[in-house]
């Protein structure tokens, strides 16, 4: 593939910078690859690692994504209040080859109502409320629906971007791009999912009881729109 491939990521504040910035960077190592991320204002955006980002461009004036993205992070439940962004996810997503996300970000794409029917993940600890937006919850590192692909928890990114550039290029410009990056994990430790032998089961409870009650209303309140709109659509006003 030799044209160019438009790569458009949401970025906002208090996102979970890996979630963006893995599969960011995977995507610039792509030929003919083009990178925006977009925020209301082109000012630093902070995230939740202690550092801001830049964004290059604004919901008015993004192009029309390729690929549109969107990572996660407790910035993302904040952002199901703000109806520009949710608007911006679905005029993009309208007319983008694949619409995607990482980690919690599919909770935007599920506000937009975008994952209706939609078999998707996200991370494990919030991964029951997938649900309340419609969506089919299904637990692998990286699902696709049609067009729709997310990607699971923060490094989950990595495998997602992988996918992602396989659907777009193909499997041996990804496999080119993961020896470039020395993508070859083998973690010190197995605690890196709820089933694995050595994860803490305490802290899995523990995270799925603070995800239901720091995240629960915003997507309670997300999915009383949509039933709303849904209504009202219906109801032809």
């Amino acid at each position: 593939m030799t044209h160019s491939v438009s790569f458009v990521s949401l970025l906002f504040p208090h996102v979970t910078q890996l979630d963006l910035t893995g599969p960011v960077q995977l995507f610039s190592r792509l030929p003919g690859a083009t990178i925006d991320l977009a925020w209301h204002r082109v000012e630093p955006v902070p995230t939740d690692s202690g550092f801001a980002i830049l964004p290059t461009t604004t919901f008015a004036d993004a192009p029309q994504a390729t690929v549109l993205m969107v990572p996660g992070g407790q910035g993302a439940f904040d952002l199901m209040d703000d109806p520009v962004a949710l608007d911006f996810v679905r005029k993009q997503a309208a007319n983008a080859r694949y619409v995607t996300s990482v980690c919690t970000g599919a909770f935007i794409l599920g506000a937009a109502g975008l994952l209706i029917g939609k078999r998707a993940t996200t991370h494990w600890a919030s991964h029951p409320l997938l649900t309340l937006l419609g969506a089919v919850p299904e637990q692998a590192r990286v699902v696709r629906d049609g067009n729709i692909i997310t990607g699971g928890g923060v490094t989950s990114g990595i495998d997602f971007a992988l996918t992602v550039a396989a659907e777009v290029y193909d499997e041996a410009t990804a496999r080119a791009v993961q020896l470039t990056m020395e993508y070859d994990p083998h973690p010190p430790f197995d605690a890196g999912s709820p089933a694995r032998p050595e994860a803490d089961q305490e802290q899995v409870h523990r995270a799925l009881t603070d995800a239901r009650t720091r995240r629960g209303p915003a997507i309670e309140r997300a999915a009383a729109k949509l039933n709303r709109e849904s209504r009202f659509g219906e109801a032809g006003l």
